[in-house]
């Protein structure tokens, strides 16, 4: 008897987070994954994105795709950041539901939460208070993301899932000079710096605040566990109005800190200064996450390791940061 693949689409496979999702579901032979490039399919045109779910019509869906970047790269590019997100997950949540999809997962930000929210940071606290202004309208289009999937369940009875993770990093990272986040961010830097000879390293901002880090490859595994979950077992730790989960590794880090660690690993041995006069952002982002390691997921990856790996992947791909 031949068993019936799912049919599992990923929208944005080609990102950092997507691409770690296809590799550990790859691995399922009962799986069948439906991928498309930009170039391929357009999720910015909802005519586009409805005929391609018509003709698909895919059993489950991953919304990993979205417009991303680091503090700068929110700063001045703020319409294009609330535009095209806001779009994307219209865009393939509304023809998810058109074309019969039953279960899809939203992937979110924890920049969704306030910017003073109590530490760490429960699922509850959204919405409580003002956002961090660098990121808002980023947030703003996550928030939205959140609530088109409880409103779709609560009028359609469908099974649309949203996860919130920590700040992550690891293979398929984005290096860009300018519009890249903390970590690819100081590991181009300190990486140029060793290759050039320099003395010195300037990091933007004070170093005082606190960031969670998580690797890739434990967030792409706690997303394939959320879906995974019997919808009794998921609504036993949510409950309407707050539909996600938290996903982060349970402990957080100075800048300062982590910039000593990269500077460790990629072997620069030169000064680290801090330039104050650039924002800082939040003063400390830690996820609550106990909602999700209570159903039974952990990560494996601590950040030492992490950044190893992540720093393997930057040489190895060099080519592709430039």
């Amino acid at each position: 008897m031949t068993i019936q693949k799912r049919k599992i689409y990923i929208a944005g496979h080609n990102g950092m987070v997507g691409s770690a999702i296809c590799r550990k579901l790859t691995k399922n032979p009962n799986v069948h994954l439906i991928v498309k490039s930009r170039e391929e399919l357009d999720l910015l045109n909802q005519e586009k994105v409805r005929v391609f779910f018509e003709t698909e019509k895919p059993d489950e869906v991953y919304l990993a795709a979205a417009r991303v970047g680091g503090i700068l790269a929110n700063h001045d590019f703020p319409a294009e950041f609330i535009y095209e997100n806001l779009m994307i997950e219209a865009n393939i949540i509304h023809s998810s539901w058109l074309s019969g999809v039953k279960k899809l997962l939203f992937l979110g930000s924890s920049c969704i939460y306030p910017k003073f929210a109590a530490q760490p940071i429960d699922e509850g606290a959204l919405l409580t208070g003002h956002l961090e202004p660098t990121n808002e309208p980023y947030a703003i289009a996550k928030i939205a993301g959140i609530k088109l999937c409880e409103s779709y369940n609560r009028q359609y009875g469908v099974d649309y899932r949203s996860i919130m993770p920590t700040n992550l990093y690891g293979p398929g990272d984005n290096y860009h000079a300018e519009n890249s986040h903390v970590i690819p961010a100081l590991i181009r830097r300190f990486h140029q710096a060793k290759v050039n000879g320099d003395n010195t390293v300037i990091v933007w901002g004070s170093g005082l605040p606190r960031r969670e880090f998580l690797y890739v490859d434990d967030m792409a595994a706690a997303s394939i566990f959320v879906m995974k979950l019997n919808k009794k077992s998921y609504q036993t730790v949510t409950r309407e109005m707050i539909s996600h989960l938290n996903v982060g590794f349970g402990s957080d880090i100075t800048i300062k800190e982590l910039s000593q660690n990269i500077a460790q690993i990629v072997g620069f041995n030169g000064t680290i200064k801090f330039d104050s006069a650039r924002h800082d952002g939040t003063p400390q982002k830690l996820m609550d996450s106990q909602k999700l390691m209570k159903l039974g997921w952990q990560p494996h990856v601590d950040l030492i390791e992490g950044l190893s790996l992540a720093y393997a992947d930057f040489c190895n791909n060099e080519v592709r940061t430039k």
